[in-house]
C-alpha cells in the first residue's frame, strides 16, 4: 500500500503518574475515570446520600461534594458511613475554596472521611496568606495521605498572577493577545501550584491538575500546553457547559478532541440540569462519549436509524428507546453477574434500506418493516437470521431475545 498511512483510534494515552483516589486508579494508562458532584447542601446528610447514591448507581466512579461551612464537613463522616453500610465505596472528593485550610485542620474526621481534596489556587488565600493557607491545605494532604486536585478555573484565577503576567505582556516587543495571556495564567496557575506542592513534599502520584474555562477553542488550547508541560494527571472538563443539547454538545466538542489525542485521565461533563430533571445524566452523557469513542464499555449501546419518509410509523423509535431502557437498567446487575455484557451492540432499524446490513453488524439486530413493506420484522444474531418478529408482541420478544443472548454469552457457567 502506498501513500500516507491511516492510523483509526484514539491516539495513544499521554504518559501520566499514576494517582490513586480510594480504589480508583486515574492516571499511569488507567482507563480515564467518570466523576460528578452533588448540589446538594452538604450539611443535609439525607439528601446528600441519596444523590451520591444516584450518582454512584449512574456509574459515576468519583463523586464531588462541597464543603464550604463547618456544618457541611462536620457532616462529611456521617455521609461516608452511610455510604459504606449501603455497600457504596464511591470515593468522596472535596471541593474547598477560601477556607479549605481551616475546615481541613478543624474538621480531622471530615479531611479522613474524604478521599481527594479539590484546591483552587484562585481563592485558597490572598496576598501573604495564600502561601501560609496553600501550604496548610498540602499538610493535611500529606498527614492523611490523600491526593489533591489543583483545580484552576478562569472564572476565579489568581489576579495576582494574571496582574504579573500582563505586565510582562505589556513589556513584551510583540505582545501576546489578552485571550494567548489569560491561556498562559491558567497553566501557570496549575504548573506553579503542582511545584510549589511537591516542595511541600507532596508526591506528583498524589496531583492532579486541572484548568478549567468555558469555550471549547480555549479548553482545547489550555489542555494541550498543560499536557506538554506536566506529567501529572489531568481531570478534562468545561466549567460551565449549559444546559440541555448545548452542554451535551460543546462538551462533547471539546472533550472528544483531546481524549482522540489521549490528553485526559478523569472527565466530568459538567450540565446544567433541566428543571426537575436527574443529576445522573452528566454520568449518562459522559459515559456515552467515552464509549463511542471507543475508550470505556459501560453498557450495551444502541443503533437506531434517524426515520425518512419510508418510516413513517413511530414503532422503530418506540422499540429503540424499550430497548436502550431495558438494558441501561439491567446494566447494574449484569455488570455483576454478567461481565462484558456492557460490549453489547444492539440495532433497532426502521426500514429495508439499511436494516438488514446495520442488524448484521450489531450483536443483536432487528430490521422493522417500512412503509409499505410486509409486516415482518428479520432479528440477526451474530450476523446471522435467527427469526422473523410479527404481531402485537415484538418489543416483550426482541427484549428476550436480548435477555436470553446475554444470559447464553455472558452468564457463569459451571465447568463440565
Amino acid at each position: 500500500m502506498s501513500g500516507t498511512e491511516t492510523t483509526f483510534g484514539p491516539h495513544p494515552r499521554r504518559l501520566t503518574h499514576a494517582v490513586r483516589v480510594g480504589g480508583v486508579v486515574m492516571g499511569g494508562g488507567a482507563p480515564v475515570v467518570v466523576q460528578s458532584m452533588t448540589n446538594t447542601d452538604t450539611a443535609d446528610v439525607t439528601a446528600t446520600v441519596r444523590q451520591v447514591a444516584e450518582l454512584a448507581r449512574a456509574g459515576s466512579e468519583l463523586v464531588r461534594i462541597t464543603v464550604n461551612t463547618a456544618d457541611a464537613a462536620a457532616a462529611v463522616p456521617h455521609i461516608r458511613e452511610r455510604l459504606d453500610a449501603m455497600g457504596l465505596s464511591v470515593p468522596l472528593i472535596g471541593d474547598f475554596h477560601y477556607n479549605g485550610h481551616q475546615l481541613l485542620q478543624d474538621h480531622p474526621a471530615c479531611a479522613e472521611a474524604l478521599a481527594k481534596y479539590r484546591i483552587n489556587p484562585g481563592n485558597v488565600g490572598f496576598g501573604r496568606k495564600k502561601d501560609v493557607q496553600f501550604a496548610s491545605m498540602i499538610e493535611s494532604a500529606l498527614r492523611w495521605n490523600r491526593p489533591v486536585r489543583i483545580g484552576v478555573n478562569w472564572g476565579s484565577l489568581d489576579q495576582a498572577l494574571a496582574q504579573e503576567l500582563m505586565d510582562e505582556n505589556a513589556r513584551r516587543a510583540e505582545p501576546w493577545d489578552a485571550a494567548a495571556v489569560m491561556r498562559e495564567a491558567l497553566v501557570r496557575s496549575a504548573v506553579d501550584s503542582a511545584a510549589r506542592a511537591m516542595e511541600l513534599g507532596l508526591p506528583a502520584e498524589r496531583i492532579v491538575l486541572s484548568a478549567k474555562v468555558s469555550g471549547v477553542q480555549e479548553l482545547i488550547a489550555v489542555y494541550r500546553e498543560l499536557a506538554r508541560r506536566s506529567q501529572c494527571a489531568l481531570h478534562l472538563g468545561l466549567t460551565e457547559a449549559g444546559m440541555g443539547s448545548k452542554g451535551i454538545v460543546a462538551s462533547a466538542a471539546a472533550l472528544a478532541v483531546l481524549l482522540q489525542e489521549g490528553i485526559g485521565d478523569t472527565i466530568r461533563i459538567s450540565l446544567t440540569p433541566e428543571p426537575g430533571g436527574a443529576r445522573s445524566q452528566e454520568v449518562i452523557v459522559a459515559q456515552e462519549l467515552l464509549q463511542t469513542m471507543g475508550l470505556r464499555a459501560f453498557t450495551p449501546l444502541v443503533t437506531a436509524c434517524p426515520g425518512c419518509g419510508r418510516t413513517t410509523s413511530s414503532f422503530f423509535q418506540e422499540l429503540a428507546k424499550a430497548v436502550q431502557e431495558h438494558v441501561r437498567a439491567r446494566m447494574p446487575q449484569w455488570r455483576i453477574s454478567h461481565p462484558g455484557a456492557e460490549n453489547l451492540t444492539l440495532a433497532v432499524m426502521g426500514c429495508v434500506v439499511n436494516g438488514p446490513g446495520e442488524s448484521k453488524h450489531a450483536h443483536i439486530g432487528i430490521s422493522l418493516p417500512g412503509t409499505g413493506e410486509a409486516p415482518a420484522a428479520p432479528v440477526f444474531i451474530d450476523g446471522r437470521k435467527v427469526t422473523t418478529l410479527r404481531g402485537e408482541a415484538i418489543t416483550e420478544q426482541f427484549l428476550a431475545i436480548i435477555d436470553d443472548y446475554v444470559e447464553r454469552r455472558f452468564g457463569a457457567h459451571d465447568a463440565a
